[in-house]
């Protein structure tokens, strides 16, 4: 087999190691157009992890490394004046020079062929004379652009600039420093590689580099001014740069986000940066490449057909690629905007750093470093007021007290508000007093209503709950007062209508399509389907906004009545009240469609109105929509300026939820998908917020918390299968100092018991 790999960096190298000790015979030849030791980078990180994997693959390989290596646990994060150290993560860093040397000589001593200073002008001869071609050719990879229709690589240049200099100052610990100018914030990543050098990476925002005048600066200018931001990390040691070869401003580049849709090409494949990239901060470029090489040489050693070879490469990387890149996209976005999270406290701030990938959590943490989670934990409890005792620990972040006007949570669990589609002409019966009496015994701080509808034509099905009658009244002070005699949790009443996706069959039926029969005449705020077979709804008259408004106003009212202890109006999904707000479905040309502005106005109209009627000791929170998902859609930069005008007109907390709004919304789904979300508009309109999506995990309630992404996290499919889950949660967390209800006391004691049993046979084990 006559292989030919396009680019001599580390992935490319390994491959050729790997495939040469699986197949002896093959002919192998490496083409690389730099010199043996020429690099553009300083330092390579790797994990404990990583090595673990590289020592599988090629132990020889991995003990040259072993040797040349430098060793470290501690993250260092200095904001503010202030230094905070978590440990146990276990790094190893190499100077890139080395590890190409070590590549280099194990790919000569099985017989690698490898050509330096070779240009590939057209990656189709290769392709021409080989059986595979392997392009390992990079960022800037050829082989890339120049079969761009087949690969088809998405590419986002993102919006800030770096420059990648060394330092003869011995770093003891991965360094973050962040730096307040005149023209802005500074962030620096910094690492120790080997015995002599450290990796000094300086990173800000494009408008930031430019207010300082970089652009405009000589090389040595640009890095003096490096030396003097960072000058306390430094300690009188001086910048390096290799690559003085790019002049002035040059040096400062923008990181470019790839992802290539399709890998393989006829007989070539990419590997690496020239099919995906990943973020800096979270260092993981060569350990992608170098992964990417064992599963690349594995699948052509199983599979003889190299075309089959090459797509199951690709479905073996390609989910673990998208994984690492949603993490070094929400880490890079973290460090893009570092700016919404500077009014926090320097131990929160560090959490959120530390946090920011979204792949390391509470849990995680603790493992690494329980003294730091300690001081997390012991900050977070004297801020939400809990007075500090030397015998008793600080409890979970997601188990501390939260206030909102008059309303004490006793935690940050929420059950989510989920139609149950059970109520007969709008009526909740015994399950409703089931349903929400066992999440509220079951230990949650906050229980919320279905999306309780506030006219009959304002219901999304005929089983939706309603508040607009007395025997709706009493129904619903019948389970208010349950929840209240019988738990500490405090009850909410979400109102809404559900406008253009109403008339609609029960959620276990055909979901949000009409129903078969009795369908009631719908209106919007524009004559604008949900659906292909859904009804056109009629476009809101002044008359019929007065008169859905006084709706509720007077559920509102019965909400009071009934003791609800606080509000929710529901402005996101689609709708009535997102129906204005989304573009896609608001095509009015009156004072209430067109500009963002215009088309929150009803909305606002409706809020005020129920804030005037709701008594001022109890919140109001409003669930929006944060993101159409679709393009000429909502983005998050809209759901922050509405954010922004529900926090004016008097709202004390934002749902923040996503979607739904029409149906052409393609939303990316994951763990804790719409958090960063809640974490945009808490930290930018500095308005509280409940996060939702994907949340079903006590360590992302903890994780959430604690990095300020959110106030409170609602709990949805999670609370249908488990009723009792924060009190689950706390006992698996070893936290006793929970209520439990009397009668159910024996079995907390049996649940702590069988717990602890299980984590004594786990470390026996």
């Amino acid at each position: 087999m006559k292989i030919s790999v396009l680019g001599g960096g580390p992935g490319g190298l390994y491959f050729s190691i790997l495939m040469k000790k699986a197949n002896p015979g093959a002919e192998i030849t490496v083409f690389e157009r730099n010199r043996p030791n020429d690099t553009f980078g300083w330092g390579v990180v790797f994990s404990d992890k990583t090595l673990g994997n590289f020592a599988q693959a090629d132990p020889e390989t991995h003990a040259e490394i072993e040797r040349n290596f430098r060793h470290w646990d501690d993250i260092d994060i200095f904001f503010r004046g202030t230094k905070i150290t978590s440990g146990g993560h276990g790094f190893c860093g190499i100077a890139r020079v080395k590890l190409l040397a070590i590549l280099q000589a194990r790919a000569e001593s099985l017989g690698v062929k490898q050509q330096f200073q070779h240009e590939v002008a057209d990656p189709e001869d290769l392709m021409r004379e080989a059986d595979l071609v392997v392009a390992a050719d990079g960022l800037n990879s050829l082989t890339r652009k120049t079969f761009g229709e087949a690969f088809q690589p998405d590419i986002d240049m993102r919006r800030c600039r770096f420059i990648w200099l060394g330092t003869k100052k011995l770093l003891d610990a991965f360094t973050f420093s962040f730096k307040e100018t005149e023209w802005g914030w500074f962030n620096l990543h910094a690492y120790r590689f080997d015995e002599h050098t450290s990796t000094f990476i300086v990173e800000t925002p494009e408008e930031v580099w430019q207010k300082a005048g970089i652009e405009k600066m000589e090389a040595e200018e640009s890095i003096a001014l490096c030396e003097r931001l960072f000058a306390d990390v430094l300690d009188g040691h001086k910048l390096m740069s290799n690559a003085r070869h790019l002049r002035g401003s040059a040096m400062w580049i923008k990181f470019p986000r790839v992802l290539c849709r399709k890998w393989h090409h006829r007989n070539i494949v990419l590997i690496g940066d020239a099919a995906h990239t990943a973020h800096f901060s979270i260092g993981s470029g060569t350990k992608l490449a170098m992964e990417d090489a064992i599963a690349l040489a594995g699948t052509l050693t199983r599979e003889p057909r190299v075309e089959h070879a090459l797509e199951l490469y690709q479905a073996e990387r390609e989910v673990e690629a998208l994984r690492l890149q949603s993490a070094a996209r929400n880490r890079m976005e973290w460090f893009e905007n570092v700016d919404r999270y500077v009014h926090m406290d320097p131990v929160q701030f560090s959490y959120t750093l530390l946090t920011g990938s979204q792949r390391i959590g509470h849990e995680n943490l603790k493992l690494r470093d329980p003294e730091y989670v300690g001081l997390i934990e012991g900050w977070m409890a004297q801020k939400s007021g809990l007075a500090g005792r030397a015998d008793v620990p600080a409890p979970p972040p997601m188990f501390t007290p939260f206030r909102l006007r008059g309303l004490e949570l006793k935690n940050r669990v929420v059950m989510s508000p989920m139609a149950m589609y059970s109520c007969k002409d709008g009526l909740p019966d015994d399950f409703y007093l089931v349903h929400l009496g066992a999440r509220a015994v079951g230990g949650a701080g906050l229980v919320f209503t279905e999306m309780t509808c506030v006219a009959p034509d304002a219901r999304i099905s005929p089983g939706c709950a309603g508040m607009w009658k007395a025997a709706h009244l009493r129904a619903w002070k019948r389970i208010v007062e349950f929840v209240h005699a019988n738990s500490s949790a405090k009850i909410g009443l979400q109102l809404g209508h559900a406008g253009p996706k109403g008339s609609t069959q029960l959620g276990w039926e055909d979901a949000d399509e009409p129903l078969r029969e009795g369908n009631w005449p719908l209106v919007a705020a524009s004559p604008i389907a949900y659906g292909p077979d859904n009804q056109v709804p009629r476009q809101m008259t002044r008359k019929d906004m007065d008169r859905v408004r006084e709706q509720f106003v007077r559920a509102t009212r019965m909400g009071i009545e009934a003791g609800f202890d606080m509000l929710e109006l529901h402005c996101a999904h689609g709708y009535l009240l997102s129906s204005f707000i989304c573009p896609l479905t608001n095509q009015r040309t009156d004072e209430y469609g067109g500009t963002l502005e215009n088309r929150m106005r009803y909305a606002l109209e409706v809020f005020k109105a129920i804030r005037g009627a709701w008594p001022q000791d109890r919140p109001i929170s409003v669930r929006i929509s944060a993101h159409d998902w679709a393009p000429g859609g909502n983005t998050p930069d809209d759901a922050v300026a509405i954010a922004r005008m529900l926090k004016g007109a008097g709202a004390d907390m934002v749902d923040v939820s996503s979607g739904q709004t029409t149906r052409e919304a393609k939303p990316v789904y994951g763990r804790m998908y719409q958090t960063p979300f809640s974490d945009r508009i808490r930290n930018e309109a500095g308005i509280a917020t409940i996060a939702v999506g994907n949340i079903f995990e006590a360590d992302h309630v903890n994780s959430i918390i604690a990095a300020g992404r959110a106030d409170l996290c609602a709990i949805a499919r999670a609370h249908l299968t488990d009723p009792y889950w924060t009190l689950h949660a706390a006992a698996q967390q070893g936290f006793n100092q929970i209520e439990w209800p009397k009668q159910y006391l024996a079995g907390k004691a049996q649940l702590e018991r069988n717990l602890a049993r299980a984590a004594q046979m786990a470390l026996v084990a």
